[in-house]
């Protein structure tokens, strides 16, 4: 009877499915007149081969030109994807924009997540069973945004093939019902059409598939698709095409203390630590942007001391395994495992991805998994496969937390969402948190426009990226990476000093080609004529030459900056990334003039962090089953 039921709810809610860089941030508003010309400008500086961001020093003098007599439009604090795509959607309406991050663009949560971009499946079963329409738009939303989101970013986006395992021939018509009607939900933003597969079809797409476990045998499998991304690469390139547009974004600096006005005691501004000099500043704006994710009840304190909570933390531990655990270009999710929890397996970077818990935290600066919430994700995966799941196979292992928010305003406190929350609950200061990396565009829209009545801003025009390819992006295609691998060759210096040539191999080209897209080619000639074309660790496929080009142009500051966000090396492999740290302080040094002190420090701040990322190596083991 139950199983009826589910049916037609699922069918009922098909029927409703079908229904010159810098110098822009000191120029006045733009006239409604010129808003084609000026967004066309703005396109042509992101899309330009030849672009460069400003310095970071010339960044952080834009903040402190600014003063009580002529302040910035908006300050925004935070730089994660919310953040980010706050600066660029202000600054790409015309809007004289600053951000600040106290660490480095996607620090915290946006780098630590699970790697899709998807419309949510489970939301949608939600709407299903509760006959909830607001669940429901939120879905139509998010795979709307999914789609804008590759679009946008093609290197660094890409859809990913997603196969549920039935072991019942209920499952195989509920699950097939159910992702037939994401298709229809996703509508013209469709990417590719959901298909059943037969059990011997699945284990022949999926190799390590398990056809039989405990009282079940494998029935087929559902193969449905959502978007993938390499978040902190996305972020990045959003900080990056804000910076292109104008908005004065520096990482590594910190809102130490609100500026008031005296009179009618609305937030005009902040004082602003540099953490890499020490200096402080202030920053005048008319409206400051809370995107702190996590920590934003900490900013809003640091204005109220009676503010009310608005962040419930959840932790999210993710784990990377060897590449054999799943098949190049096919994921592995189980909605519902024994306990009712949602597992998943899917390729990222050459590598595996698995996980995830879901349960309370503290919010801390550098979240660390727990040996326990490791070992839950290695059981509920060993059930599902055929190879052995080993602890020791374990590669890195991290935590993040997920802002889930709770509406100030609201009467009760049992309104905590997976939604956005945008409100103004101090005069000058908007707070924006919650939601999810797919939908980082729509809540940026959603916080400039609050801004833009709080402020009673002028802007050039209404939002302008939902079809705004980020730097890197446009003329970029997927066989973009032939033309390093013809034209450019790595050249090494060898242990002895000798320097020797290597081919640009197809691992190394597709590599940049995705990490940078068009600009592939400017890390690829450092490579050739810097003699920076070594690998930084075996068996990956990250050159020297990418961080002299990150530290460039990229704002890569510190070692922990690249090993972790411009590169991926802590997250695919803390070993790795701990033998490439001593080299990738070299190259720094080099462009940043650093002292031996400084690089000291620097070795031992990237120890401290790749510390957190419980590898097999730095794992505190116990009695647990997989060794």
């Amino acid at each position: 009877m139950a199983a009826s039921i589910r049916l037609r709810r699922l069918a009922a809610v098909a029927a409703v499915a079908g229904g010159a860089y810098f110098t822009v941030l000191g120029n006045p508003p733009i006239a409604a007149s010129d808003r084609g010309a000026a967004l066309a400008n703005v396109k042509h500086r992101i899309a330009d081969p030849s672009a460069a961001v400003p310095s970071r020093a010339v960044q952080e003098s834009a903040l402190i030109g600014s003063s009580a007599s002529n302040p910035l439009d908006v300050l925004v604090i935070g730089g994660g994807a919310t953040g980010c795509g706050v600066a660029l959607d202000a600054a790409t309406r015309g809007l004289r924009v600053g951000l600040v991050e106290r660490e480095d663009f996607a620090s915290g949560t946006s780098s630590r997540s699970t790697k899709l971009i998807h419309g949510g499946v489970r939301y949608l079963e939600k709407a299903v069973f509760n006959l909830d329409y607001g669940q429901l738009k939120l879905v139509f939303h998010a795979l709307e945004e999914r789609k804008q989101v590759i679009e946008n970013a093609p290197h660094l986006c890409n859809a990913l093939p997603c196969m549920t395992p039935c072991f019942s021939w209920f499952e195989a018509v509920y699950y097939w019902m159910g992702l037939k009607m994401y298709d229809l939900v996703a509508g013209r933003h469709l990417l590719h059409l959901s298909r059943y597969y037969s059990a011997q079809e699945s284990v022949e797409l999926f190799p390590t598939l398990a056809r039989k476990g405990k009282d079940r045998s494998l029935k087929g499998t559902v193969v449905y698709y959502d978007g993938q991304m390499n978040d902190s690469r996305l972020n990045v390139a959003l900080a990056c095409t804000a910076a292109l547009a104008g908005a004065a974004v520096v990482n590594h600096a910190e809102v130490i203390s609100f500026l008031r006005d005296d009179g009618n005691g609305r937030i005009i501004g902040a004082r602003i630590r540099n953490n890499i000099s020490g200096n402080e500043f202030d920053t005048y704006a008319k409206v400051v942007v809370n995107a702190a994710g996590p920590f934003c009840d900490s900013v809003r304190l640091m204005a109220d001391k009676e503010a009310k909570q608005m962040i419930s933390p959840s932790s999210g531990v993710h784990i990377v395994l060897p590449d054999y655990y799943s098949p190049e270009g096919m994921g592995l999710i189980v909605p519902k495992t024994k306990d009712g929890r949602v597992v998943f397996m899917l390729p990222w970077l050459g590598r595996t991805v698995a996980g995830t818990t879901d349960s309370n935290t503290s919010i801390t600066m550098l979240p660390e998994p727990h040996e326990d919430e490791i070992e839950f994700i290695l059981d509920a995966i060993s059930d599902y496969l055929n190879v052995k799941v080993r602890r020791t196979d374990v590669l890195s292992a991290w935590s993040g937390i997920r802002p889930l928010a709770v509406d100030p305003r609201a009467k009760s406190t049992e309104s905590i969402s997976r939604d956005h929350v945008v409100c103004e609950d101090l005069p000058g200061l908007v707070t924006i948190t919650g939601g999810k990396w797919t939908t980082y565009r729509s809540m940026a829209e959603d916080a400039v426009d609050l801004a833009i009545k709080s402020g009673n801003l002028s802007s050039a025009s209404k939002c302008v990226t939902y079809n705004l390819q980020l730097i890197g992006a446009d003329g970029w295609d997927p066989a973009s990476f032939t033309i390093l691998a013809q034209q450019y060759k790595r050249m090494k210096t060898s242990y002895g000093g000798k320097v020797v040539p290597g081919a640009m191999d197809t691992a190394a080209a597709k590599h940049l080609s995705h990490a940078y897209g068009i600009f592939a080619e400017r890390v690829a000639a450092i490579a050739q004529n810097e003699n920076l074309g070594k690998r930084l660790a075996h068996g990956y496929p990250v050159l020297e030459a990418e961080v002299a080009y990150c530290a460039r142009h990229e704002y890569c500051e510190s070692a922990v900056d690249f090993i972790a966000r411009r590169s991926r090396l802590a997250f695919l492999d803390t070993d790795a990334a701990r033998r490439a740290v001593s080299r990738v302080i070299e190259i720094l040094a080099s462009e940043h003039q650093w002292d031996k002190s400084r690089q000291k420090q620097e070795l031992q701040k990237a120890q401290e962090f790749l510390e957190t990322f419980k590898s097999s190596r730095n794992a505190q083991f116990h009695d647990g089953k997989h060794k």
